[in-house]
């Protein structure tokens, strides 16, 4: 899955330390370029479109990702602040060890990718997709994926403490880091499998 994520064609442009204040880049095609510590502030990138583009250790402070589709792109110890990611859309990208805070990350479609390490403790993701998506470490405390779609995620070692589950498809998902005296998992899918994943992390012994 790793794999997947890298991106992927030629960098057409590389942009280090540059600062982008109220730029309209709606619909733009920003695929091949790469950018190391940039900063985007107000940046409209409203159905905006990245094929294999890196951005590493930027951030994005209200920028607009409504309706933007990325894929095989990198978001490498990105910040997104007060951003809005409306309908936004990636696929086999990798986001590891990027942070999510008072950004509206729904509805929001995830297909493959890295996002381990990734900080979305307290975010509203109710209904969103993500599928086949390596979540490793993330911090999802107190997350909310109610009525989400969680299918085959990789959620070792994630933080889950609190998070709200209910409803959530989690089906061929590693739920190993899921305590479920803590998470609300009411109304959850899930397999035989996963339940005895489950009771076993309550102590019972299961025969």
């Amino acid at each position: 899955m790793a794999d997947e994520a890298e991106p992927v064609g030629e960098v057409v442009e590389q942009v280090e330390d540059a600062e982008y204040r109220d730029e309209d880049w709606y619909g733009d095609d920003l695929s091949g370029r790469s950018y190391l510590r940039c900063r985007f502030t107000e940046v409209d990138l409203t159905e905006a479109v990245t094929h294999g583009a890196v951005f590493d250790e930027c951030v994005f402070a209200q920028v607009r990702f409504n309706a933007s589709r990325h894929t095989g792109s990198a978001f490498l110890r990105c910040t997104f602040s007060r951003c809005n990611l409306f309908e936004a859309e990636f696929t086999d990208c990798k986001l590891v060890g990027s942070s999510f805070t008072a950004t509206t990350t729904r509805p929001l479609r995830v297909v493959g990718g890295d996002w381990s390490f990734t900080s979305l403790a307290g975010a509203d993701l109710r209904g969103v997709t993500v599928d086949r998506v390596r979540m490793r470490e993330a911090d999802l405390t107190k997350a909310n994926f109610d009525g989400a779609t969680l299918t085959g995620v990789d959620l070792s070692g994630a933080q889950l403490r609190q998070a709200v589950l209910t409803g959530c498809d989690l089906r061929g998902s590693d739920l190993t880091a899921v305590d479920p005296r803590s998470a609300e998992l009411a109304g959850a899918i899930i397999s035989a499998e996963q339940a005895i994943v489950l009771a076993q992390a309550i102590g019972l012994e299961v025969r």
